[in-house]
């Protein structure tokens, strides 16, 4: 509780009187051997797609971008950050990462599937922490390191392309109609369609806000399988009321609901993620989406 006071001051602080320098992000992109993208608020995200992973799941070979990647993101607090992050693991690699990251001053917030049938099994752990950013980026890349996650810094050449750039490779989808069924602008990414829906109120975690690129927006991915069929995986972020009717409105639709569990220890309100599997018409699975959202205290887009 104290913990949580103090942090709280800080950010009251911050906003009255924004008298600390920004982190100096070049030392934390070395810590963590890969630039970091810069996100709404100032938050500064890394990502380690699991590419050494083959996982396939009722036939599907899974892209990293629609299932398989880690990530960390660091939002600033005065000289110090607050840090939260999702990692994909193998289930050996678990409590080697683990051990290393209590070692360090993290917090695990939450261990569990987000899949059902795949294989090889993954499991994600989910992380936090506060501090200094150069010390807690050496400490998540040294607890990555006893796991196969790739470290190298990815090379521009295979980075994908940007989205509408004219090297990007088509995606065997109607990205129009999904647009439209979905009522929100996707991205491509990876070879996999994404979507995203910040939630109208604002969640808190540890008394310091936790935006969408914390972790805490509505992510939903598509990734093509051919004749107009899509893959489709992710989760809603929902408070307490709104689990039953997503749920109820996923199942009617026949989407498979694959987890329901929290992500976070100290969040408000209270936030409840359910992840999600189907492979079959990509529009028909766009409209019990949309309906599943239409649910939700979501932003207007």
């Amino acid at each position: 509780m104290l913990k949580r006071t103090m942090i709280a001051g800080l950010l009251s602080l911050t906003v009255a009187a924004p008298a600390w320098a920004a982190p100096d992000w070049a030392k934390v992109d070395q810590a963590m051997g890969r630039p970091g993208t810069e996100q709404a608020g100032g938050v500064h995200r890394y990502g380690f797609p699991r590419s050494d992973l083959h996982v396939t799941l009722d036939g599907v070979a899974i892209k990293p971008a629609l299932a398989l990647g880690s990530w960390a993101a660091f939002q600033p607090i005065g000289d110090e950050v607050m840090v939260m992050g999702d990692l994909v693991l193998t289930q050996e690699e678990i409590n080697p990462v683990m051990s290393r990251l209590l070692a360090s001053g993290f917090t695990i917030t939450a261990i569990h599937n987000h899949l059902l049938r795949s294989a090889p099994a993954t499991m994600y752990m989910h992380i936090g922490a506060h501090g200094d950013p150069v010390k807690l980026a050496q400490a998540l890349h040294a607890a990555l390191a006893v796991s196969q996650t790739p470290l190298a810094s990815p090379s521009r050449d295979s980075q994908p392309p940007s989205v509408g750039a004219g090297s990007s490779p088509a995606l065997d989808l109607d990205t129009a109609a999904l647009d439209r069924l979905m009522g929100a602008k996707g991205k491509a990414n990876g070879g996999v369609y994404q979507f995203s829906y910040p939630r109208a109120d604002k969640p808190m975690a540890g008394g310091m806000p936790a935006p969408a690129s914390m972790g805490t927006a509505t992510a939903i991915n598509f990734q093509p399988t051919g004749g107009g069929k899509a893959a489709i995986t992710g989760d809603f972020v929902m408070t307490a009321k709104e689990v039953d009717p997503v749920m109820r409105a996923l199942r009617a639709d026949g989407i498979d609901v694959t987890a329901l569990h929290n992500h976070m220890l100290d969040d408000e309100p209270r936030l409840f993620f359910m992840h999600f599997w189907s492979n079959q018409d990509a529009k028909k699975l766009a409209r019990g989406l949309r309906t599943a959202l239409d649910g939700m205290n979501i932003q207007k887009p």
